[in-house]
């Protein structure tokens, strides 16, 4: 039986990896159902004429400091519930392509200008228009908060109102993620009036132009989100109420599915789509994501061997992400490099340095005096896939000698270890969101950028030209060589390294929802199309 091939190959690992080969990829069964259309995984059915309520079961909630505020927002998470009732100027299409969303058109009339639209009647959900004063000033507001998402707008020189319903952008030198850097919810357009006036405080309460309005949410226990009476599309939305529980135990979000009181719920755990077979009313399908797991291997702490490049290069070597994908992750995942591999444009993470090196790793830590090593590993709990990830890097490092003690840690825990300005930790496992540009993500590798890294690894000056230097690359064979040249040095210095990417498995009830999908996700938005939804007609 399949299951228990994949059970034996997440489970037992330490036979498994003698032993299991890839296995044949699950959930792709569900296509045959769906309309056939490029880049879709699932497509709405659009027959059914049911309008309501959806309920939806997530395993966490937003987890920001600086709770509902969408501009500082740093997590999948939040952008996904935040996108409910925000809208950005543009959006992702099925292939990873830009398109209009709250701009309804844009033009670049020189390679560093923007000047973005507004879509026609488009109000916020309190009924005051939307202006290119409300998007230019969102947008300054953004910059100057210094959050997290910052990063990713590259070098924005000014943004002004140019026109009622018209906003433009000047950038100091061509930037070309910036459209997709805008597709996210942090770079939403936000009621300005409203904040400037102190009537809406951001970090409390949701005002967009987005198809929801927030009538109820209970921190870690549920959110109730109510159809947008304002929306521009209100007429074809059918979920008129949406009902999100956060149910952080895997096993309750699968038995939910299975007697039908959650009709759409994520999964953590590839053997889930196993674990649904044979209910009736129910699938699992899998969504490819450019988000993605990384290793990282604590450079800064000068009493560790970590600190050694040669050492750091040869525990890489000694990695092998096709047996990560097949064995931790059950066959649904991709092994990648820092371009996130389901992407256009990105590196072969087969062909860099390590992966040829690896016949030699075993004899490069006897080299350097390291073959016998006791590393510990950090993994926080609410993420299963992180420990199976770590027991398959524990095997492989007892290969080459290497002791690897693995550490479970609550997720508080993980984040005052991990990214305090000294860091406390040998190595550690995370994950990516993986963005929709090929050079987004690389950009965390510059540790000034980023911030949050600068604890764990070092500021390498190339590789920091070399990101910057792709950024500003149009699409093609020069920005593809560059890009090379990052991965090859990110898995060269060894610091933060790109693993395999993070598969995203859905169950539904089809007697609940039929919902659109996207076949490859940017930003693990699992509710993206969630207005081409449709529902069964009552009973």
């Amino acid at each position: 039986m399949r299951r228990s091939a994949i059970i034996a190959c997440s489970v037992v690992l330490s036979a498994a990896l003698a032993s299991c080969s890839s296995p044949a990829p699950r959930g792709e069964q569900d296509r045959a159902g769906a309309q056939e259309k490029p880049g879709f995984l699932t497509v709405a059915d659009d027959s059914l004429t049911g309008r309501g309520t959806l309920t939806v079961q997530l395993d966490y909630d937003s987890v920001e400091a600086d709770g509902l505020n969408p501009q500082t927002a740093s997590s999948a998470r939040s952008w996904m519930l935040g996108s409910l009732v925000y809208e950005p100027l543009v959006t992702i299409g099925p292939g990873f392509g830009i398109e209009p969303l709250l701009a309804r058109s844009w033009a670049q009339p020189t390679p560093t200008t923007y000047v973005f639209t507004l879509r026609e009647g488009a109000t916020f959900s309190n009924g005051r228009a939307v202006t290119g004063e409300d998007a230019a000033g969102s947008l300054r507001r953004l910059l100057d908060s210094k959050g997290p998402y910052v990063g990713q707008l590259g070098p924005v020189k000014s943004v002004k109102a140019t026109a009622a319903d018209e906003v433009t952008v000047e950038l100091a030198k061509p930037y070309t993620p910036f459209l997709a850097a805008l597709a996210n919810t942090p770079a939403a357009v936000l009621p300005m009036k409203e904040i400037e006036d102190g009537s809406l405080d951001l970090t409390k309460e949701m005002l967009g132009s987005g198809p929801f309005t927030v009538r109820e949410h209970q921190q870690d226990r549920s959110w109730i989100f109510a159809k947008n009476a304002k929306y521009h599309d209100a007429d074809r939305v059918d979920v008129q109420e949406l009902r999100i529980d956060i149910v952080p135990q895997e096993a309750a979000r699968l038995a939910a599915v299975r007697n039908g009181t959650s009709g759409f719920s994520f999964f953590n755990n590839v053997d889930s789509i196993d674990q649904l077979s044979g209910t009736r009313n129910a699938k699992v399908v899998n969504q490819n994501n450019s988000d993605f797991y990384y290793l990282i291997q604590n450079s800064q702490n000068p009493k560790s061997p970590l600190a050694d490049q040669k050492i750091r290069f040869a525990l890489n070597s000694a990695l092998d992400r096709r047996q990560i994908a097949d064995v931790a992750l059950g066959g649904q995942a991709k092994p990648t490099a820092v371009t996130p591999v389901v992407l256009p444009g990105a590196c072969d993470p087969e062909d860099l340095p390590a992966a040829r090196a690896a016949a030699e790793a075993k004899g490069a830590l006897k080299a350097a005096g390291a073959d016998d090593l006791t590393l510990r590993l950090a993994v926080y709990t609410s993420e299963p896939a992180l420990g199976q990830i770590a027991q398959v890097i524990q095997q492989q490092y007892a290969a080459v000698g290497v002791t690897v003690k693995i550490e479970k840690l609550d997720d508080s825990t993980y984040g005052e270890r991990i990214f305090a300005p000294k860091a406390d930790f040998d190595l550690a496992i995370g994950w990516f969101a993986g963005y929709v540009d090929v050079s987004m993500v690389s950009r965390w590798w510059n540790p000034v950028v980023a911030g949050f890294s600068a604890g764990f690894i070092g500021d390498d000056k190339q590789l920091d030209k070399l990101i910057d230097t792709a950024s500003a690359q149009p699409a093609g064979d020069a920005r593809e060589k560059t890009l090379r040249e990052v991965c090859d040095r990110v898995d060269t210095n060894a610091e933060m390294l790109p693993l395999v990417t993070r598969p995203g498995a859905i169950g539904l009830r089809t007697d609940k929802v039929s919902p659109t999908l996207y076949a490859n996700e940017g930003f693990g938005n699992i509710l993206r199309n969630i207005t081409d939804f449709t529902l069964p007609a009552a009973k």
